[in-house]
């Protein structure tokens, strides 16, 4: 990555949150911290700690302080939590990037609750319409990112966006969280991105793959 960046993350204590949060750790950007678990918080950050000393990373009380500070952005809350959240942090991200990673699955977890014309990333863009909103890391499994290698190949990180710098600056964060980023093309390709991981889901439960698992193009 260019320069250093500050990252927020928004729903730290959840289980791609906090995934995320210690993947990046090791990096030199600055990491904030949210969540509404304050003991769960104050946990992840002593493991972090633990893993990276040295690292730059923080527990801020608030969302809107913690993306006031951010140049990145990552609500990493389900996809009906979305709408809660760009309503407190919509005045202070603008002109930001925010990074979908939310999948719009239905309590079946058999199907999306979004219509096939739109996707979560689109709706959240429509909440933050002064943002930059990429997805990406929608397509990874929590368990995954402490090993990105799966049979012996690191698995690919989708990427979708409208914005190309912000696409590459995604791209990097990927790079550091240990995947191989694909920028796949604009935001509404994540319509294709969040039912490829409706169908890893769905796959992971027949075939028991414990989140094991992960896309990865082959080609020479």
């Amino acid at each position: 990555m260019p320069a250093t960046k500050t990252i927020a993350i928004i729903g730290a204590t959840g289980s791609m949150g906090s995934a995320i949060a210690k993947s990046l750790s090791g990096s030199s950007n600055r990491v904030l911290l949210f969540a509404r678990d304050i003991e769960k918080l104050t946990s992840l950050l002593e493991e972090i700690k633990e893993v990276h000393p040295n690292g730059d990373v923080e527990i801020i009380g608030c969302p809107t302080d913690a993306c006031w500070e951010a140049d990145i952005i990552i609500p990493a809350v389900p996809f009906g939590a979305e709408n809660e959240v760009a309503e407190k942090i919509r005045t202070v991200a603008t002109g930001k990037i925010v990074i979908s990673i939310s999948n719009p699955l239905n309590d079946a977890y058999n199907g999306l609750v979004t219509t096939p014309d739109t996707s979560a990333a689109e709706e959240l863009q429509k909440l933050l319409p002064y943002s930059k909103v990429i997805k990406a890391f929608n397509t990874s499994f929590a368990a995954s990112f402490t090993n990105p290698v799966i049979d012996g190949k690191i698995a690919n990180v989708f990427i979708a966006g409208n914005d190309e710098e912000s696409l590459e600056t995604v791209s990097e964060l990927v790079k550091i969280s240990g995947f191989n980023p694909i920028i796949a093309g604009g935001l509404p390709v994540s319509r294709t991105l969040e039912n490829m991981q409706l169908l890893l889901i769905s796959l992971g439960r027949k075939y028991n793959y414990n989140g094991l698992a992960g896309w990865k193009i082959l080609h020479n």
